[in-house]
């Protein structure tokens, strides 16, 4: 990156699990974290979203952290930077507003150091910050993720052109995610396990092959967390009904939650974002489609022409 260049960094949302796929399966989000960036003699970061003022203004900003961390590891030195940050994401609701921040420090580092990171590469460092690979993964690549971390390995497929959309309802309340982690079993039995990942592999292979009521079923019968998380989420099981009742094939927490995620057909889903609105009037409900590109950057003032990922 010239360093004389202001540059945009997009960081799309995610929703993940979609059920029983815990921490391995994640969606891209058409819900954005936007940071444009020029070098300056010390770190500031700025915003005009009323909910990212409370966060640090200097190099103690979770994305100046990662961006540092980064750097660091590849033997640079980080500059500091003039982030000024917009946020369609909202926090601690479930819709990977932690994974987007650590792509997009996992992106500065990568253009202000020159380090030419590959996805790969970056899926990978983002893995071992997040712990699991269906936030980051869906936010770096784009589409229906798919992943598995192991042995500090991380292996994922990306699948596009899915013909459904997402309708999220989003309460005022929050809900942090080791809250929401610390109600889950520490271990389950081989058959509980057994069952559990047949349901996972089940939903995904509905989904790839369209078979929506089966996808339905599938997020349904989650058994690695959605039975410990729904006593945490009051509302939940009314909008499940209220979805189902107007045209949803399928719900689930959105991540840990508190979101509700509900899934429907292609061009189904304006009218059950209407009717969810009309009947939980206290929440923010969202018609949200499914971001194939992943994270972005580009010069801020970008020929049309010229705009491109970078991988």
């Amino acid at each position: 990156m010239p360093l004389n260049n202001r540059m945009r960094i997009r960081v799309p949302a995610s929703t993940a699990n979609l059920g029983p796929g815990f921490d391995s399966i994640g969606l891209a989000l058409n819900l954005y974290l936007t940071l444009e960036v020029e070098q300056s003699n010390q770190w500031e970061f700025y915003s005009a979203n009323q909910e990212l003022a409370n966060l640090p203004n200097d190099e103690q900003h979770f994305i100046a952290q990662v961006a540092i961390g980064v750097a660091k590891k590849y033997g640079k030195e980080m500059s500091p930077y003039k982030v000024k940050v917009a946020s369609e994401i909202p926090l601690a609701r479930g819709l990977g507003s932690s994974a987007s921040a650590i792509v997009a420090g996992i992106e500065l580092a990568d253009i202000a150091c020159e380090l030419a990171l590959t996805r790969e590469d970056k899926l990978l460092l983002a893995t071992e910050i997040e712990g699991h690979p269906d936030n980051v993964g869906a936010s770096i690549y784009g589409g229906l993720v798919v992943g598995s971390y192991q042995q500090n390995e991380v292996d994922v497929l990306s699948f596009t052109n899915l013909p459904f959309e997402a309708v999220a309802v989003i309460p005022k309340e929050t809900l942090l995610t080791k809250d929401s982690r610390d109600v889950l079993p520490k271990e389950f039995s081989r058959s509980e396990a057994i069952a559990a990942s047949s349901t996972a592999n089940l939903l995904v292979a509905a989904l790839l092959s369209e078979n929506w009521q089966l996808a339905g079923k599938m997020m349904e019968r989650d058994r690695f967390h959605q039975p410990y998380r729904r006593p945490l989420i009051p509302f939940y099981q009314a909008v499940e009904s209220a979805a189902k009742k107007n045209g949803a094939f399928g719900t689930a927490l959105s991540g840990a939650g508190p979101t509700v995620i509900c899934f429907t057909e292609k061009a189904k889903g304006r009218k059950l974002a209407h009717n969810l609105q009309q009947l939980f009037s206290e929440m923010s409900v969202k018609l949200l489609s499914i971001d194939y590109f992943g994270s972005l950057v580009e010069d801020c003032e970008p020929n049309p022409f010229q705009t491109k990922k970078l991988v």
